[in-house]
């Protein structure tokens, strides 16, 4: 009944399937996804402060894997209720963690409403795109260190469902280091440039530097909800709109 979770895109679902009220504390990256958030804030992706998390007094401490593995280790050791679900490799992923969080709840009938009905945008969406994909290359700049995708993340379905195609996508791994010499040789037809307002990239000037003047299209994603590419929350399914908007 007490519920803290340090994932966004878990705390936009729990809102959405009736469980909001459950939740008593939240990462301070959670408020992006959530009007009017009320939940305390008591940490960030990878830090918590306990102190915070005793005083919650929390039945359940929601994490996900990944990078959080350490934090979720540690409050484990310390007697902490914590419940780990899968970073999603595939846009299913989204949807088997909302099922979950249902379960975890008690709200499995409205969580498996909300997939069966985000899965009936997703097929019409698809069905409104073109049948021949714009090649894409994908740019994360998480901190100080660039990351793009392969296959084995959600993201790259967000790419397929919103018209394009991930010049990784054959790579069998989720967040690499980008091949620059082999961008440059395939010369994608649309860059997507992602940033967090922590460490801010200028987009314009890193492709001067590059000798990048190929692309049809510089697309800039950013944190806004329909707008985050690295969100895995059920507004997916708005950036996967505002997506295939971009790749026309």
């Amino acid at each position: 009944m007490r519920i803290v979770s340090m994932v966004s895109g878990f705390t936009e679902a729990l809102f959405e399937i009736g469980a909001g009220d459950q939740v008593v504390g939240v990462s301070k990256y959670c408020s992006r996804y959530v009007k009017d958030l009320k939940a305390e804030v008591v940490g960030d992706y990878i830090f918590v402060d306990k102190r915070k998390l005793r005083n919650l007094n929390p039945d359940l401490i929601l994490l996900t894997s990944g990078i959080q593995e350490r934090l979720s280790e540690e409050l484990k050791k310390e007697g902490f209720p914590v419940f780990v679900l899968p970073l999603p490799r595939s846009i299913n992923g989204i949807w088997e963690n909302i099922i979950s969080l249902g379960g975890l709840t008690g709200k499995l009938k409205e969580a498996k409403e909300m997939v069966y009905h985000h899965q009936e945008k997703l097929w019409h969406l698809g069905s409104l795109r073109k049948k021949q994909h714009q090649s894409v290359y994908v740019e994360l700049w998480l901190g100080k260190h660039v990351r793009t995708i392969g296959g084995l993340t959600f993201i790259d379905d967000i790419i397929y469902f919103s018209g394009g195609k991930n010049i990784f996508s054959s790579r069998c791994e989720s967040y690499i280091e980008p091949d620059l010499e082999v961008v440059e040789i395939i010369k994608p037809e649309f860059g997507i440039f992602f940033h967090e307002p922590d460490f801010p990239v200028d987009v314009e000037e890193l492709l001067k530097t590059r000798n990048w003047n190929w692309f049809k299209k510089v697309i800039k994603m950013n944190i806004e909800r329909g707008k985050n590419i690295i969100h895995d929350g059920p507004s997916v399914i708005e950036t996967i709109a505002w997506l295939s908007n971009q790749l026309c």
